[in-house]
């Protein structure tokens, strides 16, 4: 059994748009090889909370660790650094290049003489298919356009690119909207297989249908605030929506989860390391 640890922690996160407070002092923590399920309707933060995760919006007060080590002048780049991984909505794939192309982009192999290496590449993205994505099948190559491939096979291109450069933590947004029940099966097959390499994954979504199977805990987002956290094991998929309706309803959650860390212990810890 694999020992978990934290992998990110947020602490006392807040964020404002001008005069709209969209972040309330979010605490939050994601283990080493977990899943958690972020839930929340439109408007509830979740977009924005990622956006601190990953580097893109930096939180106008609070805290965010990375293995226990508190993360200062955060940026996009220093995020992909140190392993996190995002699979946007959009899939942030080029639909006219092949997928060899887009598993290597922005990161390509290159000869010595500084060419890409093309004839690697194709052999690396065969493994990757392979490996990652469990793809054996004569019809699909390393030559195949992406906009020729379903929608479940573009998400598994995106999520086994991110497995391929080593990423702790795989953030994938919405990763099921707009895909038939057999393409969502596929997506829900590659979220297993993130946990099974070991890696951490934070699966975005509105439907709870979707992520429930594949979550090993699950947190409510709702305002700005984290109004529960279940883990899978300790509440039926009845009850949690039974409980999603009522804060829909009222914005209030009869949780037995909590919504908090501990933020002052490690803050405690940090600051008797500081000389």
């Amino acid at each position: 059994m694999t020992t978990q640890e934290s992998l990110v922690k947020l602490c006392n996160i807040k964020k404002s748009f001008g005069h709209v407070e969209v972040l309330k002092g979010i605490n939050l923590e994601i283990n080493t090889n977990e899943v958690v399920g972020l839930l929340g309707d439109n408007g509830a933060g979740k977009s924005t909370l990622i956006k601190i995760i990953t580097g893109v919006h930096q939180p106008d007060s609070g805290d965010l660790y990375w293995k226990g080590e508190k993360l200062v002048n955060f940026s996009v780049a220093k995020a992909r650094d140190i392993g996190i991984e995002t699979v946007f909505q959009e899939r942030a794939l080029s639909e006219e290049h092949s997928l060899w192309r887009n598993i290597f982009m922005g990161r390509e192999i290159t000869s010595r003489w500084g060419f890409i290496d093309v004839k690697r590449e194709k052999e690396k993205t065969e493994r990757i298919m392979k490996e990652y994505m469990g793809f054996t099948s004569s019809a699909l190559t390393t030559d195949a356009v992406v906009r020729t491939m379903s929608g479940g096979e573009k998400q598994g291109v995106a999520i086994a690119r991110a497995l391929h450069f080593e990423a702790d933590l795989i953030i994938l947004d919405e990763p099921t909207t707009g895909l038939s029940l057999s393409e969502t099966q596929k997506v829900l097959g590659f979220v297993d297989d993130i946990k099974k390499k070991g890696k951490s994954c934070i699966f975005i979504t509105h439907n709870i249908y979707h992520v429930y199977p594949v979550a090993d805990r699950i947190v409510v987002l709702d305002r700005g605030s984290v109004v529960g956290q279940f883990r899978k094991d300790e509440i039926s998929l009845e009850e949690l929506v039974n409980r999603l309706y009522l804060v829909a309803r009222t914005g209030k959650l009869n949780e037995n989860g909590t919504s908090t860390v501990a933020c002052d212990q490690l803050q405690d810890e940090m600051q008797s390391k500081m000389p």
